[in-house]
């Protein structure tokens, strides 16, 4: 929220400088973001007086102008329809930036006619949206006087960002009450000019006590709706708000000044009373913003007898917005739900400033005070009669009080403050405690009639403050948690048990094989869109309250923010992406440790030696997922290759590895091409998951690793080469020849596997090579014939016959 250092001191009076304010912002939990002088981008702009204008000679509508800015005169070509000569304005020299045409001005020829400059309008300058003509300004303005000196413009700009929880200071006057309590000064009393009211109120009613419990409103006849004052257009562009008429002017200030939100409707627009009312199915409204929102039975909206008007606490429609025509107003003031607030935003997709207030929620206690602030204005400001004010509905107004023990400051929050400070430091945010209504009228005598644990009233305005640890917050954070002394945690003697969990332990081992084979950490989002997660079976549990509509689904699987980082990579450029995370997978059952990988681009970039680059394969990935589960514990040796990995996975082009028909220790191979378009990203991706939840735990054998002891007698490799049908996987094969003889044989692999000539259609060829390690003695040749036999005798029990 961002709002000018004069701005707050309207409501804090203070000596404090800027640097000591924003130092005591961050320090009571209000970060500030950002200080900034608009001043200092205009501080090129002069005041300048036009000497003489007179027509150009090549262009009818450019007058050649000779401008003093207070170093002789320049000559400067202008189109502007209002200037003459005597007129005082802003001048831009060359080399002065205009924000509002993002141009640097130079010395230029116009028409042939040599140009210094140039006078500005407020559009250029960004301090309006009149471009009708250059700036005019008083006669007696000084000449050469830097513009934003002259206009006010070098009051700084603070931006603090405000947590969910500090509903009260998304308005000036509650970041001046947190300073005032912070020792910087005095809050100042809310006062607003008195009127008188004539005649009876609007016909306003709520209908839909659940999403809007109260509804104020008050008529202004006879309004003048031009420019808004000077100070209150100066105040809204300093933050970067749009002034657009008095009536909405006064709206958007008083939301930023007192962070509560109105609105004003032109009464002309209306047909009959209004009502907040839940929506009808299928219902439609034309927003402020020009888009149109189709609504359901959820929504809160406020509609007349033909048509809804507003998105109940969210947005105004377009069609009953003031305009400079408006004679007559109707200003609301209503409390909105702020669950329901926040439940339709999500659903709309719209965010508004109103919307961000209300969803925290607002003073119930301020609708009175808050619609006869906005009446005065209007008052003030466009003039008009007003008319007495429709109440319909109660605000929540019941009081909460705490029960609070001093003590906890020191126990829970480890700032030991004395009884006293603290009770002034609640009393000072606005808290009551037990007959002690305000800091003014804490007095000792009546300090120490209060016994025991304090009666806290806590105010109307603060509604994240439910117990006693949230009033130890507040004591501790204003304060200064800086105060807070470090203190080491009890240690106990002797050398530091292992505290890594055997889970924990699992996780490192993962993440250091996966780092160590030269493949990139990532961490990415638990929380996915809709979209991302269909493609992989959707999620089964979906957050009721996301920060947005892309942040919505607990993820299924950690494939898809590895692609979607994976594509960002590589529309910057990256050739290869190899990237891995470790974290949670989250199904209808349970979380689910996993590991995922995702290589994408180049495995091997081109040369003069290896010639086109060539791209990662479902082998690629079948290796990663085999040497992250040996890393991780896994028996890979037992492991069998079995089936596709899924919807998401290409079909023939993807496995899984699994200890028994069951359980499934890893999918890897290449991803589905509708999953590759559904995040935007060309060519072929492989990727892995690994189970790490799956892999079955070592049993405890201690923490000595037995003595290597390398076999005494050489070992013996035999070579077979089998006929197979071409459906069989070599692994059925391999697995099948491994088993001839568990106590001989100690591993088997595929060295070749041919097709063509010399072997008949359906079959392939798949050459074995087997090792054979003998024990107490070297193997005879009669044992080694009765192996061979073992292992042709198994193979043939999968379809295969040795050639010969």
């Amino acid at each position: 929220m961002k709002f000018t250092l004069s701005w707050l001191k309207q409501h804090l009076d203070t000596s404090a400088t800027l640097d000591q304010i924003v130092e005591a912002l961050t320090r009571i939990g209000l970060e500030v973001e950002g200080v900034e002088n608009p001043g200092e981008k205009l501080a090129a702009f002069k005041i300048a007086k036009v000497l003489s204008a007179e027509r150009h000679p090549q262009a009818d509508k450019l007058q050649i102008l000779s401008v003093d800015a207070g170093n002789g005169p320049l000559q400067v070509v202008c189109g502007a329809p209002n200037a003459r000569a005597g007129l005082v304005g802003v001048f831009g020299a060359p080399g002065a930036y205009v924000p509002g045409l993002d141009v640097t001005l130079k010395l230029a020829s116009i028409r042939g006619v040599e140009s210094n400059g140039m006078m500005c309008s407020t559009r250029e300058l960004e301090l309006g949206e009149d471009h009708d003509g250059i700036i005019e300004l008083p006669a007696d303005a000084p000449i050469g006087t830097a513009y934003p000196d002259y206009a006010g413009l070098t009051d700084p700009v603070i931006d603090v960002a405000i947590t969910p929880n500090r509903q009260d200071c998304m308005g000036v006057r509650g970041i001046a009450r947190d300073l005032a309590a912070a020792g910087l000064g005095t809050l100042t009393p809310l006062t607003f000019d008195t009127f008188t009211s004539e005649g009876a109120g609007p016909d306003v009613r709520t209908d839909d006590t659940a999403g809007c419990p109260a509804f104020f409103a008050q008529t202004v006849t006879g309004v003048t709706n031009g420019e808004s004052p000077e100070w209150m257009r100066r105040s809204l562009i300093a933050i970067g708000q749009k002034p657009i008429s008095a009536l909405v002017d006064i709206t958007n200030y008083l939301m930023i000044d007192l962070g509560r939100p109105l609105h004003v409707y032109d009464r002309a627009k209306l047909s009959g009373g209004l009502v907040a009312r839940k929506a009808k199915d299928g219902e439609q409204v034309v927003a402020l913003n020009g888009k149109t929102y189709t609504l359901d039975a959820t929504m809160t909206v406020i509609a007349d007898d033909t048509a809804v008007h507003d998105i109940g606490g969210i947005m105004g429609g377009e069609h009953s917005g003031v305009s400079a025509d408006t004679t007559d107003v109707l200003i609301e003031c209503a409390y909105f739900d702020p669950d329901h607030i926040a439940r339709t935003g999500q659903k709309l997709t719209l965010t508004s400033d109103a919307r961000s207030r209300f969803e925290r929620g607002v003073d119930p206690a301020f609708l009175e005070d808050g619609l006869a602030i906005a009446t005065a204005l209007v008052l003030h400001i466009c003039g008009g009669t007003a008319s007495d004010v429709t109440r319909s509905g109660e605000p929540p107004l019941e009081p909460r009080v705490i029960y609070y023990d001093p003590r906890l400051s020191a126990d829970l929050g480890g700032l030991h403050v004395a009884p006293e400070r603290q009770a002034r430091t609640l009393l000072s945010l606005g808290f009551t405690i037990g007959a002690i209504t305000s800091a003014d009228a804490f007095s000792d005598a009546l300090f120490s009639t209060i016994e025991g644990k304090w009666p806290v009233t806590v105010p109307n305005w603060r509604r994240d403050v439910d117990g006693p640890a949230d009033l130890v917050e507040e004591v501790v954070r204003i304060e200064g948690i800086d105060n807070i002394p470090s203190t080491p945690l009890p240690r106990m003697p002797g050398v530091a048990k292992p505290t890594a969990t055997p889970e924990q332990k699992l996780e490192r081992r993962a993440r250091r094989a996966a780092a160590a084979r030269g493949i990139d950490e990532a961490v990415t989002w638990s929380f996915l869109s809709e979209a991302e997660a269909a493609p992989f079976g959707g999620g089964a549990w979906m957050l009721a309250n996301p920060i947005s509509e892309d942040l919505k689904v607990m993820r299924p699987s950690l494939l898809p923010g590895l692609l979607a980082a994976t594509g960002r990579n590589l529309k910057r450029g990256q050739q290869s992406v190899r990237l891995f995370e470790i974290g949670r997978r989250y199904l209808a059952e349970a979380e689910r440790a996993t590991l995922g990988v995702i290589l994408a681009g180049d495995r091997r970039p081109r040369g003069w030696r290896e010639g086109k680059a060539a791209s990662f394969d479902a082998y690629d990935a079948k290796a990663e997922a085999l040497a992250l589960l040996a890393a991780s514990g896994a028996p890979v040796d037992n492991l069998q290759v079995m089936g596709e990995a899924g919807d998401a996975w290409h079909p023939g082009q993807s496995g899984t590895l699994r200890l028994g028909p069951k359980t499934v220790l890893a999918s890897f191979g290449m991803l589905h091409p509708s999953v590759l378009k559904a995040f935007d990203l060309d060519g072929a991706v492989a990727a892995v998951e690994v189970y790490l939840d799956a892999i079955p735990p070592k049993r405890a054998t201690g923490f000595a690793r037995p003595a290597y002891t390398p076999p005494a007698l050489q070992a013996v490799r035999r070579d077979f080469a089998f006929l197979v049908p071409a459906g069989l996987a070599t692994d059925t094969l391999v697995r099948a020849v491994k088993g001839a003889d568990k106590v001989a044989i100690v591993s088997a692999r595929v060295f070749d596997v041919f097709t063509g000539a010399g072997v008949e259609d359906g079959h392939k060829s798949v050459a074995v090579e087997i090792v054979l390690q003998p024990a107490a003695k070297s193997f005879t040749d009669e044992e080694i014939k009765a192996i061979a036999d073992k292992v042709v005798a198994a193979a043939a029990k999968q379809g295969a016959t040795l050639r010969v």
